[in-house]
């Protein structure tokens, strides 16, 4: 589906109006994404209540690995017992994006130095995609996309409602270890968005935001 180019004072964004690519496509521009990412049920009440913490390596390195091929987050933990299984649902701001093919795979353990947000490993490539994405600030949870137990979601289901209203009344939800909602965009985030200023009005705007219509007079 085409981008729609919003023109705003001073600055362009692009918004997509639809956000879930297949696994084969390519990310277009920087805004943000569903993606899944396979975890323990244990691991997974930790990252809704503290966020994610990068992984000392990988395939592609450190980072936060996620993939938009639910089948491949759902193959995560190998050996993890159905029941314990957990697959979250993400929204990823994927930023500046370097595609890991050909010979651009000798840059698998090198593409955070030379700029990138994220690093994105085809299909093509490994059977499903795979991404990973430097700075957990650019991930936060939505939802449960799976469990194999059904009281264990519902559970970790609650726990993401009670972040989220625990952030908004204490007004915390920007503060690293608490899961609120950013205070512009509304999304759930453990850390925080990083915010800018509209250079036409001066209003506070956060990159995960679908729009922003500046309020300045034409």
């Amino acid at each position: 589906m085409p981008a729609k180019l919003v023109q705003f004072s001073g600055w362009e964004a692009v918004v997509e109006k639809q956000i879930v690519l297949k696994p084969g496509q390519a990310p277009r521009g920087r805004q943000g994404y569903t993606m899944y990412h396979g975890t323990h049920r244990d691991s997974a009440r930790a990252i809704i209540t503290g966020g994610f913490r990068p992984s000392a390596g990988g395939t592609l390195g450190p980072g936060v690995y996620c993939s938009r091929d639910i089948a491949k987050a759902r193959g995560y933990p190998s050996g993890c017992p159905p029941g314990e299984h957990v697959v979250l649902q993400l929204k990823v701001r994927v930023g500046r994006v370097k595609k890991m093919d050909g010979q651009n795979l000798a840059m698998r353990h090198s593409w955070q130095q030379s700029g990138y947000d994220t690093a994105w490993l085809p299909s093509t490539v490994i059977g499903h995609e795979e991404d990973c994405v430097k700075d957990p600030k650019r991930v936060a949870v939505k939802g449960i996309a799976h469990c194999g137990d059904m009281a264990t979601k519902q559970a970790l289901e609650k726990l993401i409602s009670q972040q989220r209203q625990g952030g908004e009344s204490s007004g915390q939800g920007n503060e690293q270890g608490v899961v609120g909602r950013c205070k512009v965009c509304k999304m759930q985030t453990p850390i925080g968005h990083s915010l800018e200023v509209c250079w036409g009005c001066d209003a506070t705007v956060c990159p995960f935001m679908d729009k922003h219509v500046c309020k300045r007079s034409s």
